[in-house]
């Protein structure tokens, strides 16, 4: 069986599921290529960081970084030479922006692989149908191969949904888990910078002082 006595066979639903794995393969690429090209932190950038913040000078490291984590704490500090006493909403408002562009393509892959089986098992459910239908008309005679072929024609299309869902779901998780690490390096990384933020880049009014005893809160809200 070649491929196009699948789309012949299966009919508008194998066509459908086609359209399923052209979107979806779409997003993957586009994801694989945004994750591979938006940079990230080095390996030594976090002590590097923890030293010029220590020495109240973390700026030209800050402006270094790239990727989500560099935007977060360039966010951070922007916000914080301005003025700005509630840091942890800066960094809850500039973190949940990155995460949703880490995440942004994700509910409709979702969709697609969970929708994928079912539009198959539809196919399947149709063509068993019109299977028992053409018994039916023939009082009961109906050859075996013949009845055979059909069913397996039936069959085809859920085949197809799965072929379709099960590779979407497999990306689709190694992608969460990839956007859960970055976010999980967002975390630490804010964290350290509200931490050891220098204070004289936040004038020492009763309201910072007071929110200085909530700053772990980010470990929680990013």
């Amino acid at each position: 069986m070649i491929v196009t006595d699948i789309f012949d066979k299966g009919g508008i639903i194998v066509w459908i599921l086609a359209g399923y794995s052209f979107i979806a393969l779409t997003i993957l690429f586009e994801r694989t290529l945004h994750f591979m090209f938006m940079g990230k932190p080095g390996r030594k950038i976090e002590r590097q960081l923890l030293d010029a913040l220590k020495q109240c000078q973390p700026e030209a490291i800050v402006n270094k970084m790239r990727g989500p984590e560099g935007r977060l704490l360039q966010g951070i500090w922007q916000a914080s030479k301005e003025g700005i006493q509630d840091l942890n909403r800066v960094a809850i408002r500039i973190g949940s922006f990155e995460l949703s562009n880490l995440e942004k393509g994700f509910r409709t892959l979702s969709f697609l692989g969970n929708t994928a089986p079912l539009l198959g098992l539809l196919g399947t459910i149709i063509g068993m149908i019109k299977a028992f239908m053409v018994i039916e008309q023939a009082g009961g005679q109906v050859d075996a191969q013949a009845l055979a072929g059909g069913i397996w024609e039936a069959m085809l299309t859920t085949g197809v949904g799965l072929a379709v869902a099960i590779p979407v779901l497999l990306l689709l998780h190694l992608l969460e888990s990839a956007a859960d690490k970055r976010a999980q390096s967002m975390r630490n990384y804010a964290s350290l910078m509200l931490e050891y933020l220098p204070r004289e880049t936040q004038p020492p009014t009763t309201e910072a002082l007071e929110a200085t005893h909530h700053r772990d809160g980010i470990t929680h809200a990013v």
